[in-house]
């Protein structure tokens, strides 16, 4: 697999003047669409969110379904990093260089590209450009890649609610933003849907527009600590690789943490404390990510709005953690949330 590293994501600057001269100047003919790789083999690409591959978490998803589809669909893979404190600018850049270099799909890993695409896609018409937690941007070339995450989250409130002893559980958001809101809605409402008496403490470790809240651990184990030391027994993240920092603490004090968007009790790096992991939200970011390059493939591209939802199984909750299926009565009453949603008995709020 390519991968483009941070250092050489930042290298990529000295091609700049030469992009926007070509802006500037008119479509070359590699503008049209997406030009074989030189080998003569498919490539699709992935552009990563704040915090990169190794997150544990949501990056990690988006490797999974691209490692998947080199290997049954024989393409080749591209990564690019994202660098810190990066614009715009360089969100156009990283997503130009990957379609101009024959990739087919090219992915954005998060809702931070959809003002690039929205620059970058009419340029390529030919190519598909794949955008995850985002339907601001709109194109006959752009499939957007969405969740129900508030439903994952509603099942992690009422798991949280039967797990906890105190009564008080604790979320944490890595920045305050429409998308995070929608894990926070969620939780709050399976917790107190569960056992109204109840609390919920929510912290968001920062503001827009810095977003690094969702890459520094550091940020979620001081709230994870703050949480545990207000009485919290139960701590929900949706943090990105800060939510590791909060994992870290929480299984630290020997309270039960709950992971995101990838199944956390069996990502290697958090080995150390996955019998403190009760279970994960889970998006099947992976399967979207896949299921896009291989629509692609078969020449039936994905366009527009493409959901996934509990109803489709793309949204969950883990079940990996032993401990977690000895808990009948939390078990029961998950599937019986899950159930409800499903059959639209439950309508899960998108916002608190």
């Amino acid at each position: 697999m390519r991968r483009i590293t941070r250092i050489a994501t930042v290298g990529l600057a000295s091609a700049a003047l030469a992009l926007s001269a070509t802006a500037c100047g008119g479509k070359k003919s590699s503008d049209t669409g997406a030009s074989p790789s030189e080998s003569g083999q498919k490539s699709a690409a992935i552009a990563y969110d704040i915090g990169g591959r190794g997150d544990q978490s949501f990056n990690d998803a988006a490797f999974a379904g691209l490692e998947k589809a080199e290997k049954d669909l024989k393409i080749k893979g591209a990564e690019a990093e994202p660098t810190e404190g990066e614009s715009e600018a360089d969100k156009v850049q990283r997503l130009t260089e990957l379609a101009r270099k024959g990739n087919n799909p090219v992915i954005g890993v998060g809702f931070s590209y959809a003002p690039a695409i929205k620059k970058v896609a009419p340029k390529f018409p030919n190519t598909t450009f794949g955008i995850i937690d985002d339907t601001s941007v709109t194109d006959k070339n752009i499939a957007n890649l969405v969740f129900n995450e508030e439903q994952g989250s509603y099942l992690a409130g009422v798991a949280a609610a039967k797990a906890s002893k105190s009564g008080t559980v604790g979320f944490i958001g890595g920045v305050e933003v429409p998308l995070i809101k929608k894990f926070e809605a969620g939780f709050t409402q399976g917790v107190k849907d569960t056992n109204p008496n109840a609390k919920v403490l929510s912290t968001y470790l920062t503001q827009p527009p810095d977003f690094s809240g969702f890459a520094k651990p550091d940020l979620g184990k001081a709230a994870a600590k703050g949480q545990l030391d207000n009485g919290a027994d139960v701590i929900y993240s949706a943090a990105g690789l800060a939510g590791s920092g909060a994992i870290e603490a929480t299984a630290t004090a020997g309270k039960w943490a709950i992971g995101v968007d990838s199944d956390q009790y069996n990502q290697a790096g958090l080995a150390k404390y996955k019998d403190h992991i009760l279970t994960s939200v889970t998006k099947d970011v992976s399967g979207a990510v896949y299921n896009l390059i291989k629509s692609v493939e078969d020449g039936k591209p994905q366009t527009g709005e493409v959901r996934y939802g509990l109803d489709k199984e793309g949204v969950g909750l883990a079940d990996s953690n032993p401990e977690y299926k000895k808990m009948a009565d939390l078990i029961a009453a998950v599937d019986k949330a899950k159930a409800d949603i499903i059959a639209k008995k439950i309508t899960v709020k998108t916002a608190p």
